[in-house]
């Protein structure tokens, strides 16, 4: 028996089964076995018989005691038996010494047997004997009423239930971590129960969307990376040709250098992507003025403004001060600055807002570029992803960029946006501002 369904309703089972049958034996031992307590039901019915059937036999002999013991068969569908000291049927004269050695052994329940139950009573003089013989027809039959059967099939249909009621999510659960386990990473449980099975379950599908999440970013950064790689690899290999061929080896190594640090720079961005998914529990929070760092990102990055002929502007209306990494925040914010700046057209400025509003700290980078396609801005924080699939790496980009700023600020429960402001794209991140 290996299923948990069967073993929980066979043990309830048996135990109420139990229960309802002891119940219902000690019920009938405690009318019955205690034949030599006089003051019992039982025990007064056999002493009342034992003197009608004496006086029955001492006034009519043998035809009045017959006639008694008839009645008392009709009445009670029991066979009634006097004898005298030694046993002797008074009756028929039949020998009846069994039943009285059986009656002075005195054994427990000694007056219960499968065949028949059995009740004596001894005259106080000690001359008669009188023994009530009650047949059973069935086994049990004799203190198992209907009432008794109704209780334990009752007893049943509730076993089944609570037993389908406590395996049934365990069930769920098996399938759905067999289907798991056999690449379905889209299965769960969604249990809504409030107990631990349900809680189980529940821990599960975190587990399960966790680990979905995991693989889906190891697949996508796997594919990614290969197609990033591709590209400088592939330059570095020409320009360390160019190096041992050619006619200019200083311009070879330059081009070695800038493709070297370019690939420093993608496996640097990379591992800030993998630390932002990262686990969430060990993100700092520490309270950190946001106008202060907006400022000094602004301050840092007017000389690449100036080198593409644009412009930076920075208003703020007041202090505000949030709470979380300053670093992945300084991340996050620099992303899109650099990011506004690297699309922006020469004799244009990038336009950085910092503003409050509801409780929530909102940072606004506008540029006056070409904008993106309005089917492009779901996916414009999507790592590695590219409005133009086909661009040349002229503007330094590898599409890293936005998902870093999406993840930082996802993970200090703000929110990253991006609209089309006719012209140029409006970026607005938004973050909860640190209680006083």
């Amino acid at each position: 028996m290996n299923s948990l369904f069967a073993k929980i309703l066979v043990w309830f089972w048996c135990t109420l089964a139990i229960t309802v049958v002891g119940s219902a034996f000690i019920s009938a031992l405690s009318v019955n076995q205690n034949s030599s307590d006089r003051q019992s039901p039982a025990a007064r019915l056999v002493t009342f018989q034992l003197e009608e059937a004496r006086s029955a036999y001492e006034t009519g002999g043998r035809p009045a005691l017959q006639a008694f013991l008839e009645n008392l068969r009709r009445i009670y569908d029991a066979q009634g038996v006097l004898t005298d000291e030694n046993g002797r049927d008074l009756l028929t004269g039949q020998d009846r010494s069994a039943l009285l050695r059986r009656a002075r052994l005195r054994l427990p329940y000694r007056y219960f047997g499968i065949g028949g139950a059995t009740m004596a009573r001894a005259a106080d003089d000690g001359r008669y004997w009188f023994f009530f013989l009650v047949p059973r027809a069935h086994v049990g039959a004799w203190f198992l009423a209907p009432e008794h059967l109704f209780v334990i099939a009752a007893a049943v249909l509730l076993c089944y239930w609570l037993a389908f009621h406590l395996t049934s999510p365990v069930r769920a659960l098996q399938k759905a971590v067999e289907r798991f386990g056999q690449g379905d990473l889209g299965a769960r449980v969604g249990s809504a129960r409030r107990d631990e099975l349900g809680q189980l379950a529940r821990t599960f599908d975190r587990m399960a969307e966790r680990i979905a999440t995991l693989l889906a970013a190891e697949r996508r950064l796997l594919l990614d990376i290969s197609h990033e790689l591709r590209s400088p690899l592939a330059r570095l290999g020409v320009a360390v040709e160019l190096a041992r061929t050619g006619e200019n080896p200083e311009a070879a190594l330059d081009r070695i250098q800038k493709e070297s640090d370019r690939l420093n720079a993608l496996v640097g961005q990379l591992l800030q992507v993998t630390r932002a998914e990262g686990d969430p529990n060990s993100l700092r929070r520490d309270p950190l003025r946001l106008d202060e760092l907006v400022q000094q990102l602004v301050d840092d990055s007017r000389i690449e403004a100036s080198a593409r002929g644009c412009a930076l502007t920075y208003e703020k209306r007041q202090p505000v001060t949030v709470e979380g990494d300053p670093e992945l925040l300084r991340r996050a914010v620099e992303n899109v600055l650099r990011n506004a700046i690297r699309y922006s057209p020469a004799a244009t400025a990038v336009e950085v807002t910092l503003s409050r509003h509801n409780g929530r700290a909102v940072v606004e980078v506008r540029d006056r570029g070409p904008g993106v396609p309005e089917e492009a801005l779901p996916r414009l924080f999507d790592a590695f992803y590219r409005v133009e699939s086909d661009r040349n790496r002229m503007s330094g980009g590898i599409g890293l960029g936005l998902s870093i700023a999406r993840r930082a600020i996802e993970l200090h429960k703000g929110a990253i946006r991006a609209r089309n402001a006719m012209p140029g794209l409006d970026v607005e991140i938004e973050l909860p501002v640190k209680s006083a």
